[in-house]
């Protein structure tokens, strides 16, 4: 699978620059929306990016399912290069969407200890009261 779309790849490095900016003129770093959500469909790795420098390394959450998602960089290259049993790879979620900045991920997943115990938790808190 493509991990990265000519549009995703603009949009991670665009949010690259303006942090970059941001830090060069003073001005507090942003707090972008994930832009691509990663997973490994055989088990609980998932990793949410927001950025792509030069060098193809993201930065965003990663949780590799051990219980301790962190913010920070992994290597775009690395995700490719994952060969896992039946011949699968790392997938992106070709669905994946939010609204939610980074930040909301990244509290959400350290009160739950995963990232998807996050989107759970982030969608429960999204259902107005009687519709669910």
């Amino acid at each position: 699978m493509n991990l990265l779309t000519p549009e995703i790849r603009a949009v991670l490095l665009a949010n690259m620059h303006a942090r970059r900016n941001a830090q060069a003129q003073g001005k507090r770093e942003p707090d972008p929306v994930p832009v691509a959500r990663f997973f490994n469909p055989l088990g609980a790795a998932t990793w949410l990016a927001t950025e792509l420098d030069e060098d193809g390394i993201l930065f965003g959450l990663a949780d590799l399912g051990l219980g301790c998602p962190e913010l920070g960089s992994f290597s775009l290259r690395e995700l490719q290069s994952l060969r896992l049993p039946f011949g699968l790879g790392i997938e992106r979620d070709i669905l994946f969407e939010t609204a939610l900045p980074i930040s909301a991920y990244v509290a959400a997943a350290r009160q739950t200890g995963s990232i998807l115990g996050a989107e759970k938790l982030l969608r429960e808190r999204s259902i107005p009261e009687g519709d669910g």
